[in-house]
């Protein structure tokens, strides 16, 4: 090979990696972690990526009577149990790991993030049942009949021991806020 042939090889080469490197940049991210996969897959495929859910829907909720810390995600399933409030179920153990109790009627599961372990103090909905499942243990393997609405902030023993819960729309704050 010349020097000549050689160097209009390497600047064919570094005009491919140009190339590359802009189609990079206008269809899709760099790689950068392990979320990027699904990243990737949902740009190609033209559906919309799970969020991580953390933009909470105030809400307040009483176990049985006694107020409890909790938040709501920003999931659609989630959405849609603050659009049945107030509710009030009664819950019953399962598995000695969670109470349960069925509300009016069963959820969105449409755009459901991916599945997640359910956690200690973790408020679900299993899809299958229709039901809602407050977790005084850490629940099984994630499971796409999983779908994590929010949590409460309480003591495991106060949910394993829970009979009723209410949850209503948490009240908006009154007068003027400073500025």
């Amino acid at each position: 090979m010349t020097a000549s042939t050689a160097r209009t090889l390497l600047r064919c080469l570094a005009l491919a990696a140009v190339l590359l490197a802009a189609t990079d940049c206008a269809g899709t991210p760099p790689a950068t972690g392990p979320s990027t996969t699904a990243t990737t897959t949902a740009l190609r495929q033209k559906t919309p990526v799970p969020t991580d859910r953390s933009t909470p829907v105030s809400i307040r909720v009483t176990l049985d009577g006694t107020p409890v810390p909790a938040v709501l995600n920003d999931s659609p399933a989630a959405r849609d149990l603050a659009a049945l409030l107030p509710v009030t179920v009664d819950l019953e153990d399962f598995h000695g790991t969670e109470r349960i109790g069925y509300p009016p009627r069963k959820l969105t599961t449409a755009g459901a993030p991916a599945p997640a372990a359910a956690k200690a103090g973790d408020i679900a909905y299993y899809a299958p049942w229709g039901n809602l499942a407050l977790f005084h243990q850490d629940g099984p393997a994630p499971s796409p009949d999983l779908l994590i609405l929010g949590h409460l902030d309480t003591d495991p023993g106060t949910i394993a021991r829970a009979e009723k819960i209410t949850v209503q729309t948490a009240p908006r704050p009154t007068g003027r806020t400073p500025r």
